[in-house]
């Protein structure tokens, strides 16, 4: 899978569910298995505009598109872990928890790869002089 189709699938991802959480946040329910109101109602809406706004920041471009592979790692990682602290600290999990953890993890995981094959042409191509 190349670089800019893996950027475009999970831009595309985080795009489509930031846009979901805007309109509706109770969807929310179905992750955590949990009614939301009030202030999380708010800050679901809030998260969602982050996660649409990444998705649009990290879409593939012509320019370079490594600056959009790093944070879609970092982000991919960091969801990983507090997914998976999530899914097993926790008794109450919402049917798309797993399925949602299983996809980040593997995101993660190509973010990873996709890195580390870049870092490795990178670094034969720079001089430290």
């Amino acid at each position: 899978m190349t670089t800019k189709l893996l950027l475009a699938v999970a831009s595309t991802f985080e795009a489509v569910t930031g846009f979901a959480l805007v309109i509706a946040p109770s969807i929310v329910r179905f992750l955590l298995w949990t009614d939301i109101s009030g202030a999380a109602l708010v800050m679901t809406r809030v998260a969602g505009l982050g996660l649409l706004a990444l998705g649009v920041a990290c879409w593939p471009r012509v320019e370079g598109t490594i600056p959009r592979l790093q944070a879609m790692l970092i982000y991919n990682l960091l969801a990983t872990g507090g997914l998976g602290y999530l899914r097993f600290s926790s008794q109450s999990v919402g049917k798309l928890l797993p399925p949602a953890l299983a996809i980040h993890a593997v995101l993660a995981i190509l973010f990873v790869g996709a890195w580390l094959k870049d870092h490795s042409a990178g670094a034969s191509k720079r001089s430290w002089t």
